[in-house]
């Protein structure tokens, strides 16, 4: 209930909430947003002209720039000026045009469940599975589920759930947000048996401990940091020759969701060559260099993948209608910006940086791009950025559009890698804003 002021109260000049919803502003705000929002802007509105923050004459402007400023979403767009290409901060692999095609076609009803020709049920994710099959013709058959860390849950569950997963420990690896390898394996049920050390691991280290206790052998891409000097590491081949010898499974984790070999980064394991190599099952992600939606893909043998898919667990962390339409997109569709990103022309980019520079006031220095997501640690993206000083770089994030560079060495660098050339008007206009705020 909305308190009265006493008589002579200035504050009695506050128009009323029912007035306020009255307005033609607040009709047109229907349209697009919902009415407990359009509520609490006006008793937001309204409370701060209570405490004598702003006058009661200026309540309806206020509540009318308020909805028209009203956002639906809390994520902002972000032009990606860091020149990481696969920036987990940012949201990882930014999607197609096709993908988002794709995504906003599947937000009505859909197909997703259903055989329209006879009326039945069907296969979820049935183009998603054709798509990956075709992009990776290695694999007997494919699934998709919500992330890597479910593939990975999915795969170990329904191979080894009471049983043990050997794996050396030089790949107990921690991925991002402090979740660690050994704590997402023991959740499912799983036993790790660790062999090897942290530096060296040999493929006797795995015969001697294979029992009857054994569910499968795990092979994991450290992903984002590497071991150098005196080491030692068993390859997908010798390991899928023991496996197969003693009839277990070699599940190889790659991380990156690299399908195909790519020459820029040649030590950057992928699913045909890991498959080629005689690995039983494949899971990576689809949202680090496939340049897709978030998503677990496993890719494999026909039967394993079955198995895993009739799986209990298979249903708690199945993709969803849109992911799956912007997956199948993506692997359809032409190149996803990830890779457009990664093989950026330099002649270009440079181009681009000094008509940046020249626009801005800043100086033109190469700067190294990374891929960044966990893939292919320490490889150089050779490029360019424009320094500027650093106090730029809140006013370029909190501007519009929103900005990010680079901090390093005492300046903001904006590296155009990431930056789609149809947005460089519009982030020269956000710097020369941002420098003038400086």
């Amino acid at each position: 209930m909305e308190q009265v002021a006493p008589q002579g109260d200035a504050r009695r000049a506050i128009p009323r909430t029912d007035v306020l919803l009255a307005l033609p502003a607040v009709e047109a705000a229907r349209t697009r947003l919902a009415e407990h929002v359009i509520v609490g802007v006006i008793r937001d509105v309204t409370a701060r002209a209570r405490r004598g923050e702003l006058a009661a004459a200026a309540v309806a402007e206020v509540v009318t720039a308020a909805l028209d400023a009203a956002v639906l979403s809390a994520q902002t767009p972000v032009l990606n000026a860091t020149g990481v290409v696969v920036h987990t901060n940012l949201g990882r692999a930014p999607l197609s045009e096709a993908a988002v095609d794709a995504v906003v076609q599947a937000a009505g009803y859909v197909d997703v469940e259903l055989d329209l020709a006879s009326g039945t049920r069907s296969r979820r994710g049935i183009g998603a599975r054709a798509a990956l099959l075709a992009a990776c013709p290695a694999a007997e058959d494919a699934l998709a589920v919500n992330n890597g860390a479910a593939a990975l849950v999915l795969a170990t569950t329904a191979l080894a759930a009471g049983r043990e997963v050997i794996v050396s420990r030089g790949e107990l690896v921690e991925i991002g947000a402090g979740f660690r390898l050994p704590d997402l394996i023991a959740s499912t049920g799983a036993r790790l048996r660790e062999v090897g050390t942290t530096n060296r691991t040999h493929l006797a280290d795995y015969a001697d401990v294979i029992g009857p206790d054994t569910g499968c052998l795990l092979k994991v891409h450290p992903s984002n940091f590497r071991v150098e000097g005196f080491t030692s590491a068993v390859g997908v081949r010798e390991l899928s020759s023991l496996a197969a010898d003693r009839d277990l499974p070699l599940v190889v984790d790659l991380g990156s969701g690299l399908l195909a070999p790519d020459p820029i980064l040649p030590d950057e394991p992928d699913a045909a060559t890991a498959l080629g190599h005689g690995a039983d099952l494949v899971t990576a992600s689809g949202d680090k260099l496939l340049g897709g939606p978030q998503a677990g893909l496993l890719l494999g043998r026909a039967d394993l993948v079955t198995r895993l898919s009739k799986h209990p667990l298979a249903r708690a962390v199945r993709m969803d209608k849109l992911a799956l339409a912007a997956l199948e997109a993506t692997l359809a569709g032409p190149t996803a910006p990830v890779a457009r990103y990664l093989h950026a022309d330099p002649d270009r980019l440079r181009a681009r940086t000094e008509a940046l520079a020249a626009a801005v006031g800043g100086a033109v220095i190469e700067h190294d791009g990374r891929v960044g997501g966990g893939g292919a640690p320490g490889v150089p993206l050779r490029g360019f950025a424009v320094r500027l000083p650093e106090a730029v770089a809140r006013p370029l994030r909190t501007g519009s559009p929103a900005v990010l560079p680079r901090l390093h060495d005492g300046a903001a660098l904006l590296d155009l890698r990431c930056v789609p050339e149809s947005a460089d008007a519009a982030l020269t206009a956000a710097v020369v804003a941002a420098m003038h705020g400086i």
